[in-house]
């Protein structure tokens, strides 16, 4: 495998409750050679934003191409999108929408959407936000592996409840173009190969990575959130990737 002479634009996407601020340490170590590093907050999760519970997915897609389009990328000049947990669902969208903008996607403890998928479709209408859960629910939904009190305090304190709509809307996907985009995963709660073994037996959240034409895998075990428990490791596996061409 060949490398770029150059970084693309890397745009660091975080998942549910989390802002851009959750990149803050991964920031410290550099996560593209020449590249421009946006982490980026999703509409719905700017706790000054007084209309954030309202917000969609479709928002959400819409200020990702914003952000792309803001930092000058292009068909020529396409983006990295880092896509951590839950941001794959407004990801996977500008993947459907405008897969020629993506020079690479990279899932972090994460992967693409299936036509379809609804992240909570048994949430009632009435469920306005999704408030950050206690540490013990949350753990056994996902790995809090190499974070300490600290850290799970910080994330306590900064969490913002994750809008309604968000987690109800169902993610329209028809462009099978979105699978043609080069792809790394990297694996932290779950090695790569038990991903891929799900994946190939069909697995309803990694029949997608199936279908993917070009796929790289990093492993980098430890928990759901690596930005906090390894990130120096995690700007060296976003910077491999971004790099990578074909």
């Amino acid at each position: 495998m060949t490398t770029t002479t150059s970084s693309p634009t890397t745009l660091l996407i975080a998942g549910h409750w989390l802002g851009a601020w959750a990149w803050d340490e991964v920031l410290e170590h550099p996560a593209a050679d020449d590249g421009r590093v946006v982490p980026m907050t999703l509409p719905g999760l700017d706790e000054q934003d007084p209309g954030r519970s309202s917000r969609t997915l479709d928002d959400q897609a819409a200020a990702i191409e914003q952000t792309m389009a803001a930092a000058g990328v292009s068909a020529d000049q396409p983006a990295v999108l880092v896509a951590h947990s839950g941001a794959n669902a407004p990801v996977s969208l500008v993947l459907d929408r405008h897969p020629e903008l993506v020079h690479r996607v990279v899932w972090v403890d994460s992967g693409p959407v299936a036509p379809g998928a609804v992240f909570a479709p048994d949430m009632p209408a009435t469920v306005r936000e999704l408030p950050l859960p206690p540490f013990d629910v949350l753990g056994e939904q996902a790995s809090l592996a190499g974070l300490s009190p600290e850290v799970l305090e910080r994330f306590r304190a900064r969490a913002v409840p994750e809008p309604g709509p968000v987690l109800r809307q169902p993610v329209e996907l028809t462009n099978d173009a979105r699978r043609r985009v080069a792809t790394t995963l990297v694996c932290c709660s779950m090695p790569s190969a038990q991903v891929l073994e799900l994946a190939r037996a069909g697995h309803p959240v990694f029949a997608e990575v199936d279908d993917l034409e070009q796929l790289d895998v990093i492993d980098l075990p430890t928990g759901h959130w690596p930005m906090w428990s390894r990130p120096r490791d995690l700007a060296d596996a976003i910077r491999s990737a971004a790099t990578r061409v074909g």
